[in-house]
């Protein structure tokens, strides 16, 4: 055949290029070291060796005369909860891993054995906020997030003020009758689909942190209300009613919560309108958007209605337990996880779902609970309790009061919120009644502190579930924690000294 007349192919890759010069050299990436990351490291590890390598410290004496000694092991607790904080402040590596260090340390010290310290991540609890993100992956799988974050849109319009103060309304009534981790965990993905319709590129915005932290803290205020927000409170009155004999009713402690736990939804929300004011006061067509969203999600579909039925039976169930004999003594985990069941029973959810727990939070709390124990059970966090009541005890009524409300803030950020209150409640309403002080006032000032803290990503599930946003860091968290928790902490100030006293509080003896 002619050459001519051959099909003319494909030029070969290059042709019609320069020619390529013999000696190629390729610049290399320039790798920045992260000083500032490294500092932070540093200040972990210098921080926990520090206490550690450091001689006895005093004995803690309480004011009836007990000596409470601080073991090598509470001293190594108290330099490791310093690592870890400064750590999950910073995030100088995944906070999910910082909490796997937390259990190395205690096996590798002898803190505690390496059974105990790593069992605590499998603690019911933390279980129970696995249940509780996998009722959240229903609702948004099933298509209910949707609906309701469009039926919510609709009813709050496209300021987004209204939309801040709309959804911290509904997470504080949710928590009214079921506890504040399962409410957020629902209320999070009916957010994050609110936030796609602010910004679809999920970048972190004003209003993007505003509203997943004010989640996360408003889930703390309504949960004061009524006992059935956390098991806080039913462990306080247990302590309450063991110590002083008196008992303090369902309806008593809603009495009392109802007005500082709303006030407080109230006060969160202009906290943020004024520190994270969003960027726009409306989203123009939102409205709009919303309507035609919603017809084309049609009618309520089979799954939407068999997730409403097992989500509601789970919290029905947790709810009433205690009321009903034979299960008043099952834990709420089991019941929890008897919904994540039925969710893959009933193929609501399928394998792929299950991973995509974000397994970065479950290992946080898992370390959260594990330096909580730690530091309870060697006898670190009881040791400082005493050494607080000590400086304390030489104050006015008023002066006491709000110290140990102070301290349970503290301790609440640090451990799990039912520790704090099982550590600080034996000892305070054993002391108050020498102060002149009634031991009504000290419940119920540590409750409303025990409920928000607003510090640490582990002070609450909540924080954590708001955390998986990306929307903020944990070092912002801290930051915007810091004036609200002052806020909080005027405001128990003002109830123990005018708002319960003028309800009938005793505060004084």
């Amino acid at each position: 055949m002619n050459d001519e007349l051959k099909p003319k192919g494909r030029a070969p890759l290059g042709a019609g290029l320069p020619e390529a010069p013999p000696d190629i050299h390729v610049v290399g990436v320039a790798r920045r070291i992260d000083y500032r990351r490294l500092a932070f490291i540093a200040l972990g590890i210098i921080l926990f060796t520090a206490i550690y390598m450091s001689p006895d410290w005093p004995n803690a004496v309480s004011p009836q005369g007990e000596q409470f000694v601080l073991s090598r092991e509470g001293k190594a607790a108290l330099g490791l909860f310093l690592l870890a904080a400064t750590w999950w402040v910073f995030e100088v590596i995944p906070i999910g891993i910082t909490s796997i260090v937390i259990g190395v340390v205690q096996a590798i010290f002898l803190i505690r054995s390496a059974k105990v310290a790593f069992k605590d991540f499998m603690d019911p609890s933390v279980w129970f906020i696995i249940g509780s993100v996998v009722i959240g992956m229903a609702f948004t799988r099933s298509g209910l997030t949707k609906r309701m974050a469009y039926k919510m849109l609709l009813v709050v319009g496209e300021k987004t003020s209204m939309i801040y103060l709309g959804t911290f309304v509904m997470t504080a009534a949710l928590t009214l009758i079921m506890a504040h981790t399962a409410v957020a965990a629902a209320i999070y993905p009916l957010l994050m689909a609110i936030y796609a319709l602010y910004d679809d590129s999920n970048r972190p915005t004003k209003f993007g942190k505003g509203l997943f932290m004010g989640m996360a803290f408003v889930a703390g205020a309504g949960s004061i209300i009524t006992l059935l927000g956390a098991a806080r409170g039913a462990v306080a009155i247990g302590f309450f009613r063991d110590i002083t004999g008196y008992e303090i009713t369902f309806f008593q402690l809603t009495y009392y919560m109802l007005p500082i736990g709303a006030l407080m939804v109230f006060l969160l929300w202009g906290f943020f309108m004024i520190f994270l004011k969003p960027e726009q006061k409306t989203i123009p067509g939102l409205r709009e958007r919303a309507v035609n969203l919603n017809k084309h999600l049609g009618k309520i579909t089979r799954t939407e209605k068999l997730t409403l039925v097992i989500v509601g039976l789970t919290i029905l169930t947790i709810s009433v337990r205690k009321f009903i004999p034979g299960l008043e003594n099952v834990d709420k985990s089991a019941i929890i996880l008897t919904s994540t069941a039925l969710f893959f029973l009933f193929k609501i959810l399928t394998i792929d779902d299950l991973e995509e727990i974000p397994w970065n939070i479950v290992l946080l709390f898992g370390g959260a609970m594990s330096i909580g124990f730690c530091l309870w059970q060697t006898g670190a966090a009881e040791w400082l309790a005493i050494q607080w009541l000590v400086i304390l005890q030489d104050l006015g009524w008023f002066a006491f009061v709000i110290g140990i409300a102070f301290f349970v803030l503290i301790m609440t950020n640090l451990i799990m919120n039912v520790a704090a209150i099982a550590i600080t409640m034996p000892v305070a309403l054993t002391v108050a009644p020498y102060l002149g002080v009634a031991p009504e006032v000290v419940l119920f000032a540590s409750l409303v502190a025990a409920g928000m803290p607003f510090l640490l990503l582990v002070g609450a599930a909540p924080n954590a579930i708001a955390y998986e946003s990306k929307q903020f860091t944990s070092g912002e968290f801290f930051n915007y924690g810091i004036p609200a928790s002052i806020l909080l902490m005027i405001v128990i100030a003002l109830f123990v000294r005018f708002v319960w006293p003028a309800m009938g509080m005793p505060v004084t003896l």
